[in-house]
């Protein structure tokens, strides 16, 4: 069935005179020249054509010189047809109307849509008198025609039916009009059992209560971070004038939610959404007891206005927010008040601001136990007081870009959703905190490790995992694996990340081998940044965003996006003494308090991040540790002098642990040289080659790859270079093309195969 759109008052009465100046012409046909004849009888749109400066007689005299050259009714005829032009014009303000949501097509409808009739006599009278402005002429035209807002109410219809009687626009249309408001709000107290109770909040529910009760500016402001309860306060506070639980001036009284958004859908010309909202408000304000209720209410700012100068809504309200007629209560976060609500000081004033801080992790427990009923019967599952406790501190310490209680709230139920989709393997429906962990770790993107309480084996074995891969550096794995052990022990600080290290050595003898494993054997992924790449300042800056106006403001940090994406990680700073010093400022924030901030002011959480910095600094001095009889200093330890030239001593005291790494010796160098080997001939047996060494060729290749100056890197490039290239002919080219048993022997000075 198709919609039937009725008629506003004033268009139904410019039918009326367009079907009388066609009779007293006696055309044949009605016209839009007689339409818009008719419409310069109404003193509305003459008030928009005086606005635009117009004299009407300019638009009638062509009109009538143009109705005069018509042809006209044949004798014995009485009624004058429909042109083509007029009914098409006529079906296109219907769509107009239609699709802008309207119920009652109105005089701005066919206006508009005669000024876009081409080869049309009125179009071009029309817009020859305001000088082609249609965009000015059309908002002056729908701020003098009230009644183009009509809201019928019920079913919506295109009437087809042009006639003089009182069906030209049926009885109904008018009845409800006045309470067509209503459908643009919601009634809160009617909304109570819908929602969360509200559940604490006692100091902020009094202040709110306290502010309404007043005579003057009895308006409140909520203002918190999202999810901390602002809306649930207003659910409450409805709930207590429900149940008769508040005093006298706030009995009985009704809270209208007012949606921006609705007010604003479908409003195409200007002065639509100012009329719009004018009609709640006058229905609110009808009320015995009216309290509006705004959610992001700094969409006010602005909301409406077509340009410099402009009403938008919070002008619009201010005379509603001073009569004390209405009382308001509006919601909006912190970032929101300071970029739009504050710069509307007489908003500010007209409002009594009340903070909605978050609750403390035994507040949301509380929270999260008396809405616990609720959820187990939702979801038909039981939750154990072990998850409930659970939901509320791992949400608090692994989260960190939402709030208490929401954040711990949605844990509680996505784990009930999982339960309900997948029971337990002897069918139960509990759900308890290692489910709670579960869903916690792909919330966050971390491992499970980080956030399970009761897995701790594979810590137990971590130190010996992380030595079976490091030669030769049994004090430095111990302090690593020591330090990630005391985090997850519960005795580090929680804002600081889980350890803050910075790795000092000769090259070559792990230091970077060792985040690897680390990362490794946490099952978390490795994040590096080679501190080469950011020498310069304006370098440095590109790891938390470059500024607003600059080249690449709009991508972001690269240290703190990639913090953001990998929550939980083994982050690796290589070389940290080639960066900038201005990478030390940075990295003092992250030691300090786990977060970074970016240039757009959105923080990345470090606190599940294991910080390594490896540092060269000091390796020409290196060699000093060997000079002098008796000299028993390590090259580790005379670097070490240097770092603390290097480094500023509020960055080292601020590090967890400083590691120093021992020389390279021929017995560590031996024991990396079997598992080079052992790797080399993991991947040979791909190609069906089993490879094996004798002792000469194994010495030979220990003898040229040893160097305490160059490290494990000189055994690497000896494999390469002597021994692959004797595998490599014959794999391509010579016995071992299908596989076979090849050994390496030492003859005439250099390594053979065989």
């Amino acid at each position: 069935m198709e919609p039937i759109i009725h008629y506003s008052p004033e268009l139904k009465q410019a039918f009326h005179d367009m079907f009388g100046i066609a009779a007293t012409r006696r055309s044949e046909f009605v016209t839009p020249e007689h339409l818009l004849l008719a419409l310069l009888r109404q003193r509305p749109f003459l008030n928009a054509l005086d606005a635009c400066l117009v004299d009407s007689r300019s638009i009638a005299s062509p009109l009538e010189t143009y109705i005069d050259t018509l042809d006209t009714l044949p004798d014995g005829e009485e009624t004058p047809e429909l042109s083509m032009q007029l009914s098409t014009m006529l079906q296109g303000a219907a769509e107009t109307a239609a699709a802008g949501g309207r119920t009652v097509m109105g005089v701005p409808h066919v206006v508009r849509n005669i000024m876009e009739l081409p080869e049309s006599v009125a179009a071009h009278a029309l817009l020859s008198a305001i000088s082609g402005d249609k965009g000015f002429f059309m908002s002056r035209l729908v701020t003098s025609y009230p009644s183009g807002d009509i809201d019928t109410g019920g079913d919506i219809g295109y009437d087809d039916d042009f006639g003089m009687g009182d069906d030209f626009l049926p009885a109904d249309a008018e009845e409800g009009a006045d309470d067509a408001w209503e459908s643009l709000v919601t009634l809160v107290n009617s909304q109570v059992d819908s929602h969360n109770p509200l559940i604490g909040r006692e100091p902020e529910l009094e202040a709110t209560m306290r502010v309404l009760c007043r005579k003057d500016k009895n308006n409140v402001l909520h203002i918190g971070e999202p999810g901390v309860g602002k809306t649930a306060l207003v659910y409450g506070l409805a709930k207590k004038i429900n149940d008769a639980e508040v005093a006298e001036p706030l009995l009985g009284a009704e809270i209208y939610s007012l949606d921006l958004g609705t007010l604003i859908a479908g409003t195409q010309f200007r002065g639509d959404f100012e009329k719009r909202l004018k009609t709640v408000m006058d229905g609110v304000a009808s009320r015995e007891k009216p309290i509006v209720y705004i959610d992001e209410i700094h969409n006010l700012v602005g909301a409406g206005a077509t340009g410099e100068g402009s009403l938008d809504a919070s002008n619009m309200l201010k005379p509603y927010l001073e009569g004390g007629r209405i009382r308001f209560i509006g919601s909006t976060t912190f970032d929101e008040y300071k970029r739009h609500f504050a710069r509307s000081k007489g908003l500010v004033r007209r409002f009594t601001q009340v903070e909605v801080k978050e609750p403390t992790v035994d507040e949301a427990i509380d929270i999260l136990r008396q809405l616990k009923p609720g959820y187990e019967a939702f979801h038909g599952v039981s939750y154990t007081e072990r998850a409930i406790d659970y939901a509320a501190r791992g949400s608090a310490r692994h989260i960190s870009d939402r709030f208490l209680p929401d954040k711990a709230i949605d844990l509680l139920d996505e784990a009930g959703a999982y339960r309900r989709m997948h029971p337990g393997d002897d069918g139960s429906l509990t759900v308890d905190a290692p489910l709670v962990a579960e869903v916690l770790a792909k919330v966050c993107k971390v491992d499970s490790l980080a956030v399970k309480d009761d897995d701790t084996e594979r810590l137990d074995t971590l130190r010996e995992r992380v030595a079976a891969g490091i030669f030769g550096q049994d004090k430095a794995v111990e302090q690593v694996t020591t330090a990630v052990q005391m985090a997850k022990a519960g005795l580090g600080e929680e804002s600081q990340p889980l350890a803050s290290m910075l790795f000092v050595g000769p090259t070559g003898v792990g230091k970077t081998e060792i985040a690897r494993v680390l990362a490794r054997e946490l099952a978390v992924p490795l994040v590096r940044f080679d501190m080469s790449e950011f020498t310069e300042r304006h370098a440095v800056a590109k790891l938390i965003g470059s500024p607003a106006g600059y080249v690449g403001y709009e991508d972001g940090g690269l240290l703190t996006d990639a913090i953001r994406k990998q929550p939980e990680c083994v982050l690796l700073l290589d070389e940290i003494e080639k960066a900038h010093p201005d990478i030390y400022n940075i990295l003092l924030q992250v030691m300090d308090y786990a977060t970074l901030t970016d240039n757009k002011g959105t923080r990345a959480d470090f606190r599940n991040v294991v910080l390594i910095m490896t540092s060269n600094a000091g390796a020409r001095y290196a060699s000093q540790a060997k000079v002098g009889f008796g000299n028993t200093t390590t090259s580790g330890e005379a670097m070490m002098r240097q770092v603390k030239k290097t480094f500023s001593p509020e960055f080292i005291n601020r590090l967890t642990a400083t590691v120093v790494f021992n020389d390279m010796t021929r017995d560590m160098a031996s024991r990396i040289l079997d598992r080079e080997l052992a790797r080399l001939s993991e991947r040979l047996r791909a190609r069906k080659v089993s490879l094996a060494l004798t002792d000469a060729a194994r010495g030979r290749l220990l003898d040229e790859g040893f160097s305490a100056e160059y490290g494990a890197r000189e055994l690497k490039r000896v494999i390469n270079s002597r021994l692959k290239p004797l595998l490599m002919r014959e794999i391509l080219f010579g016995r071992l093309k299908e596989g076979g048993d090849a050994e390496i022997d030492l003859a005439g000075g250099g390594l053979r195969l065989r």
